[in-house]
């Protein structure tokens, strides 16, 4: 029986293989803008209702009539096995009081296994209007524990769906995060950056068909210690991610694709800084990129926008957004441009809440 065992095994993972070892048709970008109404009115900086003692890890998204949705976990603290996952919408008035979306129990219920935390809460808005929700939950040991689950809303997040988990392996499925916005695809299909922490960190490409069944799995040449890729598309075909680094050289890395994602360059080392801390990217309607980053070695205590206007290949000098004491914390940035060309972007404010500042056009205009 040992002998066979192995045996067994191996056939199994075979199995759940073989499917995915066709060739795949060549994967092409889907190229979308804001086709919204703008959101008029908004402050420029205003911090959003609190659902718990700490706040982290904030998404954004706009649904079809143009107001914007941000999605965040609160509790007593992260890991705590009271944090669940909140959603606010900003009307005309303000943000509205946090709405829960999901907590462990339901989770558990849904997936019937057991749940000990939640994180990494990830929207986006396909082009039908359903709004997506993908967060990572944690049955055993750390973060590098997780798998990605995955819940949607046709009413603008009034309702949801039953969780259901996202099968990346046929080994426990284990260590499979999420935190940045996806692509989507021309036949219909996503693309999702996603990453490993389970013995060594690296990046991951995910891409789902329209029925969000899991195609393809890419990894990033020469990135290891690096995670949370952040991707911006450039055209059809060319994507640029950037990605978090936890070496010790601190300084992000990028990485770029002329396939939409199925193969990519050997990562490099950009010149700018990073204390092993989130970012985001966003292309802009005018093709230009921004980025939302701690540019520091160390600590998260001042949050800036910075800009390229050729691919990523260079950038702007740092806007700072915030600024304070060196043990503040400003992290975890979302970017989301509006119908009328404003920028909006929210952030982790002190593990207490959540910040939103909006940024017009013409402040955009300035980063050279």
């Amino acid at each position: 029986m040992k002998r066979i065992l192995p045996l067994i095994i191996f056939a199994a993972a075979l199995g759940w293989s073989w499917p995915r070892l066709r060739p795949l048709p060549t994967a092409t970008l889907a190229q979308i803008g804001p086709k919204t109404q703008a959101v008029t009115e908004v402050p420029h900086a205003e911090l959003l209702p609190r659902a718990g003692a700490t706040a982290h890890a904030v998404t954004l998204a706009q649904l079809a009539d143009g107001k914007l949705v941000a999605a965040w976990y609160a509790g007593s603290r992260e890991g705590a096995s009271d944090v669940a996952i909140f959603s606010s919408a900003y009307d005309r008035g303000g943000w509205t009081a946090p709405q829960l979306i999901v907590n462990r129990q339901r989770v558990e219920h849904d997936t019937r296994r057991l749940i000990r935390k939640l994180g990494n809460p990830l929207l986006w808005r396909d082009a039908h209007n359903v709004l997506h929700l993908w967060f990572v939950s944690v049955s055993y040991g750390g973060w590098s524990g997780s798998a990605i689950n995955h819940m949607q809303s046709s009413d603008d997040g009034q309702h949801w769906s039953a969780v259901t988990r996202v099968i990346t392996s046929p080994f426990f499925n284990l260590s499979t995060l999420v935190r940045n916005s996806p692509l989507p695809l021309a036949d219909g299909g996503v693309a999702l950056p996603a990453y490993h922490e389970f013995l060594n960190k690296r990046p991951e490409w995910l891409r789902f068909d329209r029925n969000l069944r899991l195609l393809d799995q890419a990894r990033i040449p020469d990135s290891a210690g690096t995670l949370q890729p952040a991707a911006a598309l450039l055209d059809q075909h060319r994507v640029l991610a950037l990605l978090r680094d936890s070496t010790p050289l601190h300084r992000l890395g990028a990485a770029y694709s002329n396939d939409a994602g199925s193969r990519w360059q050997p990562a490099t080392v950009t010149s700018i800084p990073n204390p092993d801390s989130a970012i985001a990217l966003l292309r802009l309607a005018d093709g230009t990129l921004l980025l939302a980053c701690n540019p520091l070695e160390a600590h998260r205590n001042t949050l800036a926008l910075l800009r390229s206007l050729d691919d990523g290949r260079s950038w702007s000098a740092p806007l700072i957004i915030e600024q304070g004491a060196v043990n503040d914390e400003f992290s975890y940035p979302a970017l989301l441009q509006d119908g009328a060309g404003a920028v909006h972007l929210a952030y982790t404010w002190k593990r207490e809440t959540i910040k939103h500042v909006a940024l017009s056009p013409a402040q955009i205009e300035a980063l050279r």
